[in-house]
């Protein structure tokens, strides 16, 4: 089934800088709303311009959400529009805008702070659906304990002007380079400080290792060092989402993973992948456009 060549995330994400200067200007001399209504014109620019990005999302609304034309087509403009009203909204927070947002934290979320009370690391894994970075202001003594592992070449990219423009202060980043050791050493000290290490567990970059596992009705690949990491080290592991609702509202979904074990027939990082799936897929379904990977996903 696989019809598009673009597989591989290449470790950074599409976007220039002045558009996220613009969109700063918008929202602080005219407001978020404004900036909405902006965004429209940029959804119409985007898909035709943005071909590798379109191919792969009309594809997964077509051949994986089994998607009419038409429909497909309905959630190509949404889901665009939503990845932009959620940049917007990740500067308006850090811009000091929270005020305008609701925010819902879910019935998982006490046992969520109890885990990270505790005296010991733990290891968050969230997806690149909705906008799981947006919780971080909002964990508050806990965000200064939080270190987030991003690729280098995505994280350089937008580091200085987010800095200069948002608060973005209360988190650490740990940057990761290819072929390079120094992130699995920050991150071991990280858990040994007992902080907490968030990664995205649903990217790979080409020529990385990967786990392959059902996703959605068809195979796909995973990047295997979050959950080889988290089943190596035996530190307890949170599936984290955050998801964008009607009018201005967030709503924020953990999961606790279950202790991994040893078992003939599966190693405990593809038993961890299963669980993370099983989390990933439910969230996926209830909000298919806010499905952001913009690249060939599926095996």
């Amino acid at each position: 089934m696989n019809q598009n060549k673009d597989t591989g995330w290449k470790g950074r994400t599409r976007g220039g800088s002045f558009g996220y200067l613009f969109f700063i200007f918008l929202i602080k001399r005219l407001g978020v709303r404004v900036a909405y209504a902006f965004l429209s014109l940029v959804v119409l620019y985007f898909i035709p311009c943005a071909p590798k990005a379109t191919r792969s999302t009309w594809w997964y609304a077509r051949h994986i959400l089994k998607y009419n034309r038409r429909k497909s087509a309905c959630l190509l403009v949404r889901n665009y529009y939503r990845l932009g009203q959620i940049l917007i909204d990740k500067v308006a927070i850090g811009c000091g805008r929270e005020q305008q947002y609701n925010f819902s934290f879910g019935e998982e979320y006490s046992k969520f702070l109890d885990l990270l009370n505790q005296q010991q690391g733990v290891i968050m894994i969230g997806a690149h659906v909705g906008n799981w970075e947006i919780g971080a202001s909002f964990f508050k003594d806990y965000g200064k304990k939080m270190n987030i592992v991003m690729f280098d070449a995505e994280y350089q990219k937008i580091k200085k002007i987010l800095e200069e423009n948002t608060d973005t202060k209360n988190y650490k980043v740990i940057p990761v380079n290819e072929g390079d050791l120094t992130a699995l050493f920050k991150i071991k000290d990280a858990l040994d400080r007992q902080e907490h290490v968030c990664f995205q567990g649903d990217r790979y970059v080409k020529g990385s290792p990967t786990l392959q596992a059902p996703f959605m009705g068809e195979n796909a690949r995973f990047p295997a060092g979050p959950y080889t990491l988290a089943s190596r080290l035996g530190v307890p592991v949170i599936f984290y989402f955050a998801t964008r609702e009607k009018g201005m509202r967030y709503v924020f979904h953990f999961r606790i993973a279950d202790p991994v074990k040893k078992n003939k027939g599966i190693k405990p990082e593809e038993e961890l992948l299963r669980q993370y799936l099983s989390s990933l897929e439910a969230i996926v379904k209830k909000y298919p456009e806010q499905w952001f990977n913009y690249y060939h996903f599926w095996a």
